[in-house]
């Protein structure tokens, strides 16, 4: 009996922490990566080659221009292109730069109109965080401070979210006033440290559509496969507590 009760135990560890549950997962977590940023940091590699590969860089700017199109509209893709074609590595990196500034801008925007939407909210915001990584070496490099702050403002925008918890656990309410600080926070340096007369450009879309391959994010509360885990955690505790009520009334 004993044995069995150790076995039992010892399964519910190893699916405890083997599924994360959304409790634990209050984090800016592993989020599906920002195929923007990623294209940028593998075209600065190409760009500061020397020569430079104006050809390589295009052919991974590419691989985000048509959602660039879509949601910032025709401009920033045309310059883009015209700078690699004219072999403007400087221009080319300042327009790159200011693209994804207004990549942070625009899921940031996002947030607002999803606010009340935790994991969609969460998600947006990583994305814009994980953008801003990709521009953090240099903003450091120039001014260590303001990149601290930068960070800390992200910090902030993500406990702002709140936390829906589970069953209850673990919740703290959204903090809408708090999150358009630092929100504007974010703007306002990243505006001035990129010389951007504002961050209005293209369309901004309302509904984020996760384009990306699919990953597993197990901080989905709405995904029914998420409750697996906690599912068969309960039925091994009810299986062993009937097994021992059966023992007893054997015995």
């Amino acid at each position: 009996m004993k044995k069995l009760l150790m076995c039992c135990l010892l399964l519910m560890f190893v699916l405890t922490y083997s599924f994360p549950l959304p409790a634990k997962a209050y984090t800016y977590g592993d989020p599906n990566e920002e195929a923007l940023a990623e294209a940028y940091k593998k075209m600065l590699i190409e760009l500061d080659k020397n020569p430079s590969d104006y050809v390589k860089a295009e052919k991974y700017y590419n691989t985000v221009k048509e959602e660039i199109d879509m949601h910032m509209g025709p401009e920033p893709t045309k310059s883009i292109l015209q700078d690699l074609e004219n072999k403007d590595k400087e221009q080319a990196i300042h327009n790159l730069d200011q693209l994804l500034v207004l990549n942070i801008a625009r899921r940031m925007e996002n947030i607002d109109k999803n606010f009340s939407e935790y994991e969609t909210s969460k998600r947006l915001l990583a994305k814009g965080f994980a953008t801003y990584a990709a521009l953090s070496p240099k903003i450091e490099a120039r001014n260590p401070e303001l990149d601290k702050e930068m960070k800390s403002e992200f910090d902030k925008a993500l406990n702002s979210l709140g936390n829906p918890g589970l069953f209850g656990v673990g919740q703290k309410e959204a903090d809408k006033n708090a999150f358009d600080a630092s929100k504007d926070q974010i703007f306002s340096l990243l505006q001035k440290e990129f010389h951007l007369k504002n961050l209005k450009v293209g369309h901004f879309t309302v509904v984020e559509k996760n384009t990306s391959s699919p990953k597993k994010d197990w901080t989905d509360i709405s995904n029914l496969r998420n409750w697996l885990p906690l599912v068969v955690i309960v039925v091994i505790i009810v299986g062993v507590v009937m097994f021992t009520i059966r023992k007893k009334n054997k015995s």
